[in-house]
């Protein structure tokens, strides 16, 4: 009995200072999650019969890199996050497949053209100033 009294004793310490992470709590995280756009420009944005894939991007920790997919070809280059919820997206690529897709072009310049972002409800707003935004996506899944 003494050994579970002593037991307790040094162990209650770690378990009441352990912190409960919730889901939640990373709501406001705009890397390492899949981000489907859902308007581009306030227009909504459906996939198309010939589409192989949704439109969506990915914002990876590691290196600050982003890759995704623009409707037509694979997008990937370096975002830079600062305070205030700024973000540039620099160094910017993409494979060269020949489409008629106009909404990869919008895409391409939303993404040149983003300073900042907000994120709310699992929706992440790529904005320039304080206008509307260029670009909306929603977290479909978290890696």
């Amino acid at each position: 009995m003494k050994t579970k009294i002593l037991f307790l004793i040094l162990i209650l310490p770690t378990i009441t200072n352990c912190k409960s992470v919730n889901v939640t709590d990373h709501d406001d995280a705009i890397t390492e999650k899949y981000w489907k756009l859902k308007t581009l420009y306030g227009n909504d944005i459906k996939m198309e019969d010939n589409q192989k894939r949704e439109i969506a991007i990915t914002l990876k920790t590691k290196d600050n890199r982003f890759s995704g997919f623009a409707g037509c070809n694979s997008i990937n280059g370096e975002y830079i996050l600062e305070k205030g919820n700024k973000i540039k997206f620099t160094k910017i690529i993409s494979t060269r497949m020949f489409c008629n897709n106009t909404d990869e072009s919008k895409l391409l310049k939303a993404i040149n053209s983003t300073d900042n972002y907000t994120i709310k409800n699992n929706r992440l707003s790529l904005n320039v100033g304080k206008r509307a935004p260029l670009a909306v996506f929603e977290a479909v899944y978290m890696n």
